[in-house]
């Protein structure tokens, strides 16, 4: 059995496709299976855009670590340079 591969996409993509796939479902008109695949499709997307913000604080979080240990390295009298 092939695993399924992982749907890449970049945030914008994942996020605007995911507005439309709301409209469509708030505008309605749709079968019951429509708006289920379009619903599943919105929680992949969901997921998706959600994987990229983690992704993103992590990084933030690693980058505003390292600049305040590097700061207070430069601003500690007791540092030997």
């Amino acid at each position: 059995m092939a695993e399924e591969q992982a749907e890449v996409l970049s945030y914008e993509k994942a996020r605007d496709e995911l507005a439309t796939v709301v409209k469509r479902l708030e505008a309605g008109g749709l079968t019951l299976q429509d708006s289920l695949e379009l619903w599943e499709r919105g929680e992949r997307l969901a997921t998706i855009c959600t994987e990229w913000l983690e992704g993103a604080r992590a990084r933030l979080a690693t980058v505003m670590a390292a600049d305040t240990t590097e700061k207070t390295r430069h601003t500690d009298p007791a540092a030997p340079f």
